[in-house]
């Protein structure tokens, strides 16, 4: 049995415009976003999709809309859980990262944002999130892909992240500089022998 799990980062959002952090902050798609989300349609049309998991964000929920209104999957099962959001950025949330540079020096804001297990002030930090996403995988997405679906996740650079390195087994210093480009579709083939491996870590 092969099945594929197919991970999306979400199309681009005003805070993401705005070089803004955003974290946790409900904030919508842009234009922009909503035109990535067709041309990631586009990549997945062909490919059957069973199940889909997305996050308790809006600019994540709206992605998924669009893909799975292009394709024709509107009568899929969508589960949505804040397990899946991005990363929380504590204090940092809504702030101008040029800014945040300038108020707590570009080497801090740097390590906030790049070192794997420093959070920022009332953040967390990359580990806290593998922490809360990967149980989530291993109890509710996992179980779809050992049922033979094929699974498709919206979510954000972050979480996405977290579960790219526990699936390809990357040590902290590999997944800090790994980019996941919005709308852009990471792809993953399974056969028995690795879910099984997937399962038992």
């Amino acid at each position: 049995m092969n099945v594929r799990l197919i991970l999306l980062r979400h199309g681009q959002s005003l805070y993401n415009l705005e070089n803004r952090f955003t974290g946790w902050q409900d904030v919508e798609l842009t234009e922009t976003g909503c035109h990535e989300a067709e041309g990631a349609a586009k990549q997945l049309k062909n490919g059957k999709i069973d199940i889909a998991f997305t996050s308790a964000l809006k600019r994540a929920q709206h992605t998924l809309q669009i893909i799975l209104d292009s394709c024709g999957l509107q009568n899929i099962p969508v589960i949505k859980n804040a397990a899946l959001n991005e990363r929380s950025y504590g204090e940092l949330e809504g702030l101008d990262k040029a800014e945040t540079a300038i108020k707590y020096g570009a080497e801090q804001v740097h390590i906030w944002r790049r070192s794997f297990d420093v959070a920022p002030p009332g953040g967390e930090s990359l580990k806290d999130t593998y922490e809360r996403v990967v149980p989530y995988f291993k109890k509710a997405i996992l179980p779809e892909l050992l049922k033979g679906k094929n699974v498709l996740v919206v979510a954000h650079g972050n979480s996405l992240r977290s579960l790219i390195m526990f699936i390809e087994s990357l040590a902290p210093e590999q997944i800090v500089v790994r980019e996941l480009a919005t709308c852009v579709p990471v792809t993953y083939e399974f056969d028995d022998e690795k879910l099984k491996d997937l399962e038992v870590r």
